[in-house]
């Protein structure tokens, strides 16, 4: 029987940094086992949206439920542990360490049999990564580096993988191999809420979509949907 509990569900939720909200008042729900995809403009709340989701900011209102449990009032490890995983934007890796050492640290969490367990996890799910565990992680492509910085967050095998703009800054063959490790990602168990510049790349590998603007939900449905809809290709899409 399928799990109808949403993976994350927010409730008239509200979140920002100082005194005012950046996230206003969002109601939404992320199926399990799914790719969902954030699109909006430039300050439309989508990476304060993320961070909020793993507890990185402030709390004006609403709730937060992760697998039907309230996690509003939870700190960011807390959330960690209970299997929400952050990728943020940017590089986030140990540029002077080798990809061996990287696939280490992303384990430090873990005791030694639980760390070689998931190392190997996350190699067999990223084969390119094995051929290149003795580089410095900051000699890879920046595409490869976006893999080993996912690699590293899911060896904690998070239930709902959070990645803020995967593709940001990457070639377009590098983009794409980005998006494919998306899909392996679903398909090994995991549900992923992602930001993306490259609206229609991220649609292409995603069976939701949710448009924000100005820190409300605008538009959300099925990913093919919201990619043929005529507004969103004129604002995001890059035209009509």
């Amino acid at each position: 029987m399928t799990n109808r509990t949403p993976c994350v569900a927010l409730d008239h939720f509200s979140a920002g940094y100082t005194d005012t909200p950046i996230v206003r008042d969002v109601t939404l729900e992320i199926a399990q086992g799914t790719v969902t995809t954030l699109i909006g403009g430039n300050g439309a709340g989508k990476s304060t949206l993320l961070k909020s989701i793993f507890g990185l900011t402030r709390h004006f209102g609403g709730r937060i439920l992760f697998e039907g449990k309230d996690i509003t009032q939870t700190s960011s490890h807390q959330r960690l542990a209970q299997g929400i995983g952050l990728v943020p934007q940017g590089r986030c890796n140990f540029p002077h360490m080798t990809v061996r050492e990287n696939i280490e640290m992303g384990a430090y969490t873990l005791n030694a049999s639980q760390a070689r367990e998931a190392g190997e996890r996350v190699l067999d799910l990223f084969p390119l990564l094995k051929k290149k565990l003795s580089l410095r992680a900051g000699d890879l492509s920046g595409g490869e580096q976006q893999i080993l910085e996912t690699a590293m967050v899911l060896e904690n095998n998070p239930r709902l993988l959070l990645l803020d703009e995967p593709s940001l800054g990457l070639s377009p063959i590098m983009q794409q191999a980005v998006f494919d490790s998306v899909c392996e990602i679903r398909d090994a168990g995991h549900t992923v809420l992602m930001v993306e510049q490259n609206a229609d790349g991220a649609l292409n590998v995603s069976d939701r979509a949710i448009v924000l603007e100005l820190g409300a939900v605008a538009l959300e449905g099925p990913a093919q949907d919201i990619q043929a809809d005529p507004r969103v290709k004129a604002a995001y899409l890059g035209g009509i």
